[in-house]
């Protein structure tokens, strides 16, 4: 596949000239945070919502992509008369740092007139991307967030900004997350990565200036991921053993004979239009890196000491990637650090990606926490 096959964005974003120091310690001249906002901010600044994205995920989460021309990614949930309702709050979601969609990262000249960073790229932390975000929300000068919300890896950056940041968070809502990567993430990463290091056109990560992508190392990578976003009842639901085409059609050993093959295929042709292979590289490794625990000596409990932040976990009962177990352990941490939370579980049979699906019970639970905690807060009702 060939780079300019995928499209040429100009994002909305802010530069800061004095740039980041990062947790590896390597410190970036400038830094660039590509960004979306949506509704109005009010006179108090105190009506401000950040969303943070998942792994695949941009700051385009209430409006048409750019690039792929779909809707909006977390449609269900943000936009006008939504559970985050953009006539109410103040609602903005960046770019991560490590993106391709306009933040600094891979794709990023290393300086004016330089040639992209590639897998030079320094090692970026959960809590990296969580600072330029702040840096953003200070530029936007809003003091404090009403609520920092985010499935996924959005979870972790949630989890972060309360940890990292807990007066500038007045309520914080982790979805289908964990304070830590577990081991078996770790490993169908590393499967995604070496997908991608043994494409031919990977080119030790100096791919942009052989005008190729290694989309074929890259769309397995997204095939092997989207395969722990699903249940087992969702992908029997949905495709069970069908065959494609006619069911006399002659064997093969070739080919996708079933239809849950042909979707996978579709999934990781459709993902390299739009990602870029250092950046699933960079970002992945960040998601290994988390384990907010180990950075306070073990103890969870004292990441979140004396927080002020108002909390609601959310899991589901089918999600393996992030099980329920993980999100239980998280809130028995704010509990022992006397923390405002509260857990939900959610019954689905949509896996991991019920957070991003059609799920009521969500819908609900996060318009009830959300309206609670702005009564609590003094946000006028709309």
């Amino acid at each position: 596949m060939d780079q300019a096959d995928i499209p040429d964005i100009t994002h909305q974003s802010h530069v800061f000239t004095d740039g980041l120091l990062l947790d590896c310690g390597v410190h970036l001249a400038s830094l660039t945070v590509a960004y979306r906002s949506y509704g109005t901010l009010n006179a108090e600044r105190s009506n401000a919502v950040l969303i943070c994205h998942a792994l695949t995920g941009d700051q385009y989460v209430a409006e048409r992509h750019p690039v792929t021309g779909k809707g909006p990614w977390w449609d269900q949930l943000v936009g006008s008369g939504r559970p985050i309702d953009t006539d109410r709050y103040f609602v903005i979601c960046s770019n991560v740092l490590g993106g391709c969609m306009g933040t600094t990262g891979p794709m990023e000249p290393r300086a004016p007139g330089e040639a992209p960073w590639g897998t030079d790229f320094p090692p970026i932390t959960i809590r990296d991307m969580v600072r330029a975000q702040k840096r953003l929300i200070d530029r936007l000068a809003i003091d404090r967030l009403f609520a920092v919300i985010g499935g996924s890896m959005g979870g972790m950056q949630v989890l972060e900004w309360a940890a990292t940041y807990p007066e500038a968070v007045f309520a914080a809502l982790p979805i289908a997350t964990a304070a830590y990567h577990s081991a078996q993430n770790i490993a169908f990463n590393e499967v995604g990565r070496q997908a991608i290091f043994a494409d031919p056109d990977f080119n030790g990560g100096q791919y942009y200036a052989t005008g190729r992508v290694p989309a074929g190392g890259l769309g397995v990578a997204r095939m092997v991921a989207h395969i722990t976003y699903l249940s087992e009842q969702a992908l029997n639901r949905k495709f069970g053993r069908k065959l494609q085409g006619s069911a006399a059609a002659p064997l093969a050993m070739f080919g996708d004979m079933f239809q849950v093959e042909s979707y996978l295929q579709h999934q990781g042709s459709t993902f390299v239009r739009r990602f870029d292979a250092n950046s699933y590289l960079t970002i992945t490794r960040a998601m290994d890196y988390f384990d907010l625990a180990a950075e306070h000596e073990g103890d969870l409990s004292r990441a979140f000491a004396g927080t002020p932040t108002r909390f609601c976990i959310i899991s589901f009962s089918s999600d393996w990637l992030f099980p329920t177990a993980e999100s239980r352990a998280v809130a028995r941490a704010l509990n022992k650090a006397a923390a405002n939370v509260s857990f939900v579980e959610v019954e689905s049979d949509k896996g991991h990606d019920a957070f991003l699906l059609d799920e009521p019970d969500l819908r609900r639970i996060v318009a009830g926490f959300l309206s609670g905690c702005a009564a609590h807060a003094g946000l006028d009702p709309q």
